[in-house]
């Protein structure tokens, strides 16, 4: 239960309380975490015993559990509940006791009160159509994210190496290497260029990625330039894996955290957390019956999803850089209104 809606609300929780020239970096590198998390867990489990490897989760969870009784409330969110002076108290504490937040402050509590005014309270308050965009974007790249097929390989990493003809073990290290490298590299390279252009590398790098390994496996498949197609596979799967962590892995998820107004965040959030958690369920469960059906087909199927993703991203998607988060919602709901 706790996995399952941490990728939503920690995202969300971190837009609301960082300043727009931080709020970026700050939620790449909660993907960051979450990559290299997802790395050294790999390369733990292929050392130790599997029970002993689940009770060590009790450790960061244990950790993590305390420091949540320190963290102050989203300030967004205590306005949004009529919570006038806890509001400002948060907002301070989180900018520093000498930073002046009036003009901040106003501008949150007014987009609030407006948002209050001019809609109503509900689930299905969310499909107005002033909030279409909004849901379009962060809908579809969840979408994207999850069935261009990253979790299958993450999953199977082990089986696609010894399909490929190389040993299992170093097939896993390689992969936790190349996640851990290139999150690090995608929080970097998101403060300076944004999200959007580093999402439309990432799509097109995966799309690239997923052609090469597919390409590589066909080869394999008809005994076509074998010794070439080995070399092409470790490329391919390395290109695709590393392009995916540098974008599509996290902006996906910084993008939901910024477009939805606060009066719809829950329900849009959670909408878009259940649409994620279904594609990684149909992914990882379908992907083992597809690679066994072609093991090109299944990345030739990839590349097209990934090929899809570079023309969503580039007529739909917005950039987010820079702006407070009213301002991102009020010029999304602006073009649909």
């Amino acid at each position: 239960m706790g996995s399952i809606s941490e990728p939503e609300q920690v995202p969300v929780y971190i837009a609301e309380i960082t300043p727009k020239n931080l709020r970026g970096g700050f939620t790449a590198l909660h993907e960051f975490v979450i990559g290299c998390s997802s790395s050294i867990a790999y390369l733990v489990g292929s050392i130790i015993n599997w029970r002993v490897f689940a009770l060590t989760g009790l450790i960061p969870c244990l950790i993590q559990f305390l420091g949540l009784l320190f963290i102050p409330e989203s300030p967004r969110w205590l306005v949004k509940n009529g919570r006038d002076m806890a509001f400002e108290a948060s907002l301070q504490q989180l900018r520093g006791k000498n930073v002046d937040i009036s003009q901040e402050a106003s501008e949150i509590r007014d987009y609030t009160i407006y948002l209050e005014w001019v809609t109503q309270k509900g689930f299905l308050d969310m499909f107005q159509q002033k909030y279409a965009r909004c849901l379009i974007v962060g809908i579809g790249l969840m979408v994207f994210q999850q069935f261009g097929g990253m979790k299958g390989v993450l999953f199977y990493t082990a089986s696609i190496f010894e399909s490929a003809g190389f040993p299992s073990r170093e097939g896993t290290v390689l992969a936790g290497i190349t996640k851990i490298i290139t999150s690090a590299l995608g929080v970097l390279l998101l403060t300076i260029y944004g999200r959007r252009p580093l999402l439309l590398f990432s799509a097109a790098g995966a799309w690239l990625g997923a052609l090469i390994t597919a390409l590589s496996f066909l080869f394999c498949d008809i005994h076509l330039w074998k010794e070439l197609s080995s070399v092409s596979f470790l490329v391919g799967i390395s290109v695709f894996i590393g392009a995916y962590e540098l974008g599509l892995g996290s902006i996906p998820w910084i993008i939901m955290s910024e477009i939805y107004p606060v009066n719809i965040k829950g329900s849009a959030g959670s909408l878009s957390n259940l649409v994620s958690w279904f594609g990684s369920w149909a992914v990882s469960y379908s992907f083992n019956y597809l690679f066994e059906w072609s093991s090109a087909g299944i990345f030739f199927i990839y590349s097209c999803i990934c090929g899809l993703a570079v023309l969503f991203i580039a007529k739909l998607v917005p950039e987010t850089r820079g702006r407070t988060l009213e301002e991102i919602q009020i010029s999304i709901t602006e073009q649909e209104g």
